[in-house]
């Protein structure tokens, strides 16, 4: 055995992909889900699923104690953060409820989890990946809350990686490009609705881009790589000798972020909506 990891947001998609794949390197795998249901098919996949809610603070040190409970002395070898969810819609538009939600759920709460297991981590001198996104290097239109959360995710990867890298904790961001998951349908049929529910005329603003955004996330939908090809990085990620800091996942996202990295801001801006035409 390679040691017990920790997946969180392991019901679906990237997450549940990472928990079957790490389970046939050879870690024995603790499943952070969110309900019954989703427990009775990781106990069925051989995980040890455990109810984590990453926004209650009174669930994470509920399923901390269970982690430490199962590891004892001998530490946490991995944690992959990957629980989350995608609010997308206009800056203008977007309730500041939903702004709260999301930072909670997909930084704040990754945040939470990592203090709490991070005990256990340093005993075992393990490794943390971080799932964030091409949304963490480039922000899209309708993307802003999303993008904010990741964007934050990669500062506090990048503050927590200097702090404990004298403690022999590795910490690793996985940025995923287009995948085929649930996940943006989800995220554009919340941007329907808060459109649906703002100003009639703010509303006309932004039907045609909404309109796009649609189509260009039914197309990651149907085209995307499938979770699986982000599993077997972060599988990676937790089994390489010397891993890297960071591990962009898919040529699409690759190429996204060499040209934010190259182009000036307004040639990246003409691309952007030339896209979206």
């Amino acid at each position: 055995m390679r040691g017990t990891v920790v997946v969180t947001g392991a019901s679906t998609g990237i997450g549940e992909a990472s928990a079957r794949h790490l389970s046939a390197l050879g870690f024995d795998v603790v499943a952070g889900v969110r309900s019954e249901e989703a427990a009775a098919r990781a106990r069925e996949a051989g995980h040890e699923p455990v109810l984590v809610d990453v926004t209650d603070a009174s669930s994470v040190a509920a399923a901390a104690a269970a982690v430490e409970e199962r590891v004892g002395a001998r530490g946490l070898n991995g944690l992959v953060n990957n629980a989350g969810v995608a609010v997308t819609g206009p800056v203008e538009l977007t309730p500041l409820d939903e702004w709260r939600r999301q930072l909670e759920v997909n930084l704040v709460g990754q945040v939470a989890v990592t203090q709490a297991l991070l005990p256990a981590l340093l005993r075992a001198r393990g490794r943390v990946v971080m799932v964030s996104s091409i949304g963490g290097r480039v922000a899209g239109p309708l993307f802003g809350p999303y993008a904010a959360s990741k964007f934050g995710l990669e500062a506090v990867s990048d503050s927590l990686r200097r702090e404990v890298a004298g403690l022999g904790v590795r910490v690793v961001v996985v940025e995923p490009g287009a995948i085929a998951t649930p996940i943006w349908g989800k995220g554009t049929a919340v941007a329907e609705e808060i459109v649906a529910r703002g100003d009639p005329v703010a509303r006309a603003r932004y039907d045609r881009l909404i309109a796009r955004i649609r189509a260009a996330a039914e197309a990651s939908a149907r085209d995307g790589l499938p979770p699986s090809a982000v599993a077997e990085v972060i599988g990676e990620a937790l089994t390489a000798g010397r891993p890297r800091t960071r591990y962009l996942v898919g040529r699409e996202a690759k190429v996204r972020a060499r040209l934010a990295q190259f182009l000036p801001d307004r040639a990246f801006d003409a691309l952007v909506a030339r896209a979206l035409r």
